[in-house]
């Protein structure tokens, strides 16, 4: 496994995300013939409930801040200022800190929108007044479109509706920057004219030019107040270009990224907003509203209590509910209560870590532990993007260990159960050398080496065909990892050249409890079975494998052989010995019944062999018996054979029927070519 770049140490750590993705797409020790699809972007931590827990939905108010001038209110701009001056922040779009997962579920819950009337605000008092021509200063409690919540989707940003003359609200109306457009009213806006749509843009081209930073600010905000999230980050970037010591460009900045998803970018610019000016509370609390959303308690509670600032009431909330559900899912963890882990971490999610890379983590290791190891490997190529953020964020404990070698603690493990034991004992070592203090950590390392080296051990003694001491190596390796399906596997191969198939399959039994698709496993069962003579047994290992691997001609062969061992057992003759042979001609009702009846498709083919259709179809027939040689195809000539003619009632030919595993379940009546090899297709997977 390779991990390039460095960050500050001779520690080289990739980019989580990309890290795990080249972990398990790499073709290097890649196990037996699985091809595990990762291409969902739906998020692994989308919760199981919903409900009216948001205690702040459907509030409104107006902002505490002193900002004035150019904010998203919409009150006057003050003039340029030098890079050295701002204080007072006056470009900041207002609102408050950032919010989540309980404005997710307002997607399932429109009622939850915000209850003030058209074109009023509430005041910090609680009463309306009416709203200016301007829009008003954003809601609270707000969640971003574009990012992963609870509901487990990918909310996609710009899914406007029709403009209202409501007032402008941040999200999906339950708060704060950070989820969600803004929208008038409550839902989302988006002009109904073409005309409407040109005029923007063009004036949005025309301030893109402009040399003045304020301007690009303002106009940034209109395209922020009208979901149009790329265009306004585009403008406050151009902004910050011109005054880079702006801490209000780079909390509008944030603001932006937030909406577009992109967390770990936000949190950057928050933490430079705050480093140009480390009294800036907005930015604290949009910078803390952030690292909960990431799961990172620690660091959100810095920036929600710096300078003596209170936190908004709900955020607390928020903050103190997710605290609790992760020290649950820690309690779970220790008793390895795996289930209850995973209700833990649904509950932390719908709390506000909606967005956490630990929690996915921490789920792939729960999945890995329930034998769910495709699932779990999947996570891992899904996990948040994490290469923007601060050093920082990865020296906050999880689970007591540093966030960055939990990442790699749960890699390892999953490579093991893949059989990429090199590659573990690398991502091990490594998590190691980051967090040396982990007990864990060294446990695990310890383990996986002696598991590696026992591997390779059986291997070389497999090779020399030494199989009784193989088969004690990877004894050996099971002690330490008792639910690693590829040494189980390993073994039964070594029973398997001593002869003993019994065992072989048992151990193969055990892979495939671990890991239910193994091909693999599968393979070495029904090759025992076959030593064994248990050929229905090993008919039903075939059959899966065709059609996991329908495209593998050394499965569909082992099928038909599986198929003429069991006809024979039975003492029935056989006339079509050769895979992939010419169709199986019948001369008895005897004959056709017991045909019929063995595992797996069958197709009988009713004929009449001075047919013209016959003689049209017959040659493809032929065809498919070569192209499709798993499946036994029958032919009846129902003159030569009117007893079965009669039983199956066949009165016009070419006549096809199907058969799976004694049952009819299809019949043909002089299908196109189309047609046929259609339902062949169809019925041999």
């Amino acid at each position: 496994m390779s991990h390039s770049g460095k960050r500050n140490s001779d520690l080289g750590f990739d980019t989580l995300s990309d890290q795990f993705r080249h972990m398990l797409s790499s073709d290097e020790n890649k196990p037996d013939f699985r091809e595990l699809n990762f291409g969902s972007p739906v998020s692994p931590l989308q919760t199981r409930r919903s409900g009216p827990s948001a205690t702040a939905s459907g509030q409104t108010t107006t902002s505490t801040s002193s900002s004035s001038s150019g904010s998203v209110s919409g009150s006057k701009p003050p003039a340029n200022r030098s890079d050295k001056g701002p204080k007072d922040h006056s470009g900041e779009l207002s609102g408050s800190s950032e919010n989540s997962p309980t404005a997710a579920r307002s997607l399932r819950s429109p009622t939850n929108a915000r209850t003030s009337k058209p074109g009023q605000a509430k005041s910090d008092s609680g009463q309306s007044s009416p709203s200016s021509s301007s829009a008003n200063s954003p809601a609270l409690n707000v969640l971003p479109a574009g990012n992963i919540c609870p509901s487990g989707k990918i909310l996609k940003t710009g899914m406007a509706t029709n403009r209202t003359a409501k007032s402008d609200v941040l999200g999906y109306g339950t708060g704060n920057y950070g989820h969600g457009n803004i929208m008038r009213g409550g839902g989302a806006s988006k002009p109904t004219r073409e005309g409407a749509l040109k005029e923007p843009a063009k004036k949005t081209a025309a301030v893109a030019r402009s040399l003045d930073p304020e301007k690009l600010k303002r106009v940034g905000n209109e395209q922020y107040r009208s979901s149009n999230f790329a265009e306004a980050l585009s403008l406050y970037d151009r902004a910050i270009a011109l005054s880079p010591g702006n801490a209000a460009y780079r909390s509008n900045r944030a603001a932006a990224l937030t909406a577009l998803g992109r967390l770990d970018e936000a949190v950057k610019e928050c933490e430079e907003a705050v480093r140009l000016d480390t009294n800036y509370g907005r930015a604290h609390q949009r910078l803390a509203s952030l690292y909960l959303r990431l799961g990172q308690i620690e660091n959100a509670k810095k920036h929600f209590f710096c300078h003596r600032q209170q936190p908004d009431p709900s955020e607390l909330q928020k903050l103190q509910s997710v605290e609790k559900q992760i020290s649950k899912c820690t309690i779970s963890r220790r008793a390895g209560e795996w289930k209850s882990v995973l209700r833990e971490i649904d509950a932390a999610v719908d709390a506000g870590a909606d967005s956490s890379p630990q929690l996915f983590m921490c789920r792939a290791e729960a999945l890995l532990k329930l034998h769910q190891i495709d699932e779990a490997a999947s996570i891992l190529l899904n996990i948040p993007k994490t290469e923007s953020l601060p050093k920082s964020s990865f020296q906050e404990k999880f689970f007591g260990m540093l966030s960055e070698a939990y990442f790699l603690f749960v890699g390892a493990q999953v490579d093991m159960a893949l059989g990429r034991f090199e590659s573990a004992v690398t991502v091990a070592e490594k998590a190691k050398l980051i967090d040396p203090q982990s007990t864990e950590v060294a446990v695990l390392l310890t383990n996986i080496r002696i598991v590696a080296r026992a591997r390779a051990r059986g291997n070389d003694l497999f090779n020399s065909e030494r199989f009784t001491e193989a088969c004690s190596a990877y004894e050996e390796g099971l002690r330490r990892d008792p639910a690693n399906s590829v040494l189980y596997c390993n073994r039964a191969a070594c029973f398997f050249k001593l002869r003993q198939w019994d065992r072989a399959i048992e151990d193969c039994n055990r892979a495939l409890q671990i890991q239910p698709n193994y091909a693999k496993a599968l393979l070495r069962r029904a090759a025992s079975y076959n030593k064994l003579e248990k050929w229905g047994e090993a008919i039903k290992d075939y059959e899966v494998l065709r059609r996991m691997l329908p495209d593998n001609n050394d499965v569909s062969e082992a099928l038909f052989h599986a198929r003429v061992a069991l006809k024979k057992s039975r003492g029935e003759e056989v006339s079509n010995l050769k895979f992939g042979g010419e169709v199986e001609a019948i001369s008895s009702l005897e004959q056709f019944r017991a045909a019929i009846s063995l595992p797996g498709v069958s197709i009988v083919y009713f004929a009449i062999e001075s047919n013209s259709q016959c003689k049209q179809i017959s040659p493809f027939v032929n065809t498919l018996c070569i192209r499709y040689p798993s499946i036994s195809f029958l032919k009846v000539d129902i003159q030569e054979n009117p007893a079965v003619a009669t039983v199956e009632d066949i009165s016009i030919v070419p006549t096809f029927k199907i058969y799976k595993n004694s049952n009819r379940v299809k019949e043909l009546i002089c299908p196109s070519h189309d047609l046929l090899e259609h339902s062949v297709r169809h019925y041999s997977l």
